[in-house]
């Protein structure tokens, strides 16, 4: 990509996982997309506020200790707030406690507003490859 695509990536809540962070970080770089990314620990409005400030196109939360639901909740509204509504939000790990059926956490997810909702073991090809097809239909790259 000429004109990198600036995307924010965090790992959402009190979950401090940050291994598959760096991985995502690496392979989405390497995909030629500009990787803004906060690390582990961040509150929403920090995913907002670094997406205003960096004028990104899409927000990718990490949550792998199972409050990704409760985390998660509301990030849509944020966004609409700070007037970025129509930020891509992209979200995947184990967001959920417990073993439950991964569709109906997708549907929820979709229902909070996210485009993309991937389950754990999820490979950053697909993430990449989905962010692609995304930016391209928005015009966002060629």
């Amino acid at each position: 990509m000429q004109n990198k695509v600036k995307v924010i990536l965090g790992v959402i809540g009190a979950d401090c996982h940050a291994v598959g962070n760096r991985i995502l970080e690496h392979a989405i770089s390497t995909a030629g997309f500009e990787v803004v990314n906060l690390g582990v620990l961040v509150k929403q409005e920090e995913f907002v506020n670094a997406a205003i400030e960096t004028d990104a196109k899409a927000i990718l939360v990490a949550s792998l200790y199972g409050h990704g639901e409760i985390d998660c909740r509301g990030l849509r509204d944020r966004c609409h707030e700070a007037g970025i509504g129509d930020i891509l939000l992209y979200v995947g790990g184990n967001l959920v406690v417990g073993k439950t059926d991964f569709t109906a956490v997708k549907d929820k997810f979709i229902a909070m507003g996210y485009e993309r909702v991937y389950a754990p073991g999820t490979l950053p090809e697909e993430v990449i490859e989905d962010l692609m097809k995304d930016m391209k239909e928005r015009g966002y790259c060629a």
